[in-house]
């Protein structure tokens, strides 16, 4: 996580309505168009259920309320409005709570194409369709908890199952690849290379996934496949930290990626 942001989130008035300016709202249309052709026969069913329920707006960036309906009514989910950065111990708070932290700003057009920080398209597109899905909801809930109670250092191998499930995670639906992870979804550049036939795609294996290192300003080299959205549920009921142990006494897999360069002060 960032410990510096270059953007400040928009704090909602009494109503809990945010003024998006008109510049804010036409850069959300232009990903959100932009995107659903991009994921059209790519993205899972469930997801693309999840997305017909919340009826995002195209035109405009949505109220965080309009969402948090859809969610409490399907999962019992809502959205929560948090800065650009927050700490771990909020983030898994919030999840164990089933509130989904958003940060309430969105992208400049300098970094349209990617940024290493979520912003409000990503959270919003990226992931609530698919916590209207009762085993990923549970699954997300769960994940919440057991990081809430995990010490600093088991946390860091909690993130990775984070980071190749929820974000990146992948599906293989009658031999054909599907995505579910928000961090693809809301990409348009991750999302055509994971069918590039560069990175390697493989089934999930818990343990695999808490010894495998990633990097955030990367394509990446690897994705894990699950068979169907409820092998999350399946996950979330594993006895998940002594799986942490294991993954810590084997050892970290060998990085697939080079080390990120650090320039001279």
């Amino acid at each position: 996580m960032s410990k510096v942001s270059q953007y400040v989130s928009k704090q909602s008035d009494e109503n809990g309505f945010i003024n998006w300016s008109d510049e804010e709202n036409l850069i959300w249309s232009e990903l959100i168009t932009r995107q659903l052709k991009c994921i059209e026969g790519k993205a899972c069913d469930e997801f693309m259920s999840g997305l017909a329920l919340l009826n995002l707006p195209i035109d405009k960036i949505p109220q965080l309320e309009d969402v948090s309906k859809v969610l409490r009514a399907t999962t019992g989910w809502q959205c929560e409005e948090v800065p650009a950065l927050i700490s771990f111990d909020k983030f898994f708070a919030l999840l164990a709570d089933k509130k989904f932290p958003v940060a309430t700003f969105i992208r400049s057009r300098e970094e349209f194409d990617y940024l290493k920080e979520p912003d409000i398209f990503h959270e919003i597109f990226g992931h609530c369709g698919m916590l209207t899905n009762k085993s990923f909801a549970d699954f997300t809930h769960k994940y919440g908890q057991i990081g809430l109670q995990a010490d600093k250092k088991d946390r860091v191998y909690l993130a990775r199952l984070y980071w190749f499930t929820i974000e990146f995670g992948l599906m293989m639906v009658n031999d054909k690849i599907r995505i579910y992870g928000g961090g693809v979804l809301s990409s348009p550049g991750e999302t055509q290379y994971v069918y590039s036939g560069e990175p390697k795609i493989v089934p999930l294996d818990v343990i695999n996934v808490l010894r495998t290192p990633y990097r955030i300003d990367i394509m990446q080299p690897i994705y894990h496949t699950i068979n169907s959205i409820d092998d999350l549920f399946d996950i979330s009921n594993m006895d998940l930290m002594s799986l942490v142990e294991k993954a810590k006494a084997l050892g970290l897999h060998k990085p697939l990626f080079e080390p990120k360069v650090k320039l001279a002060s």
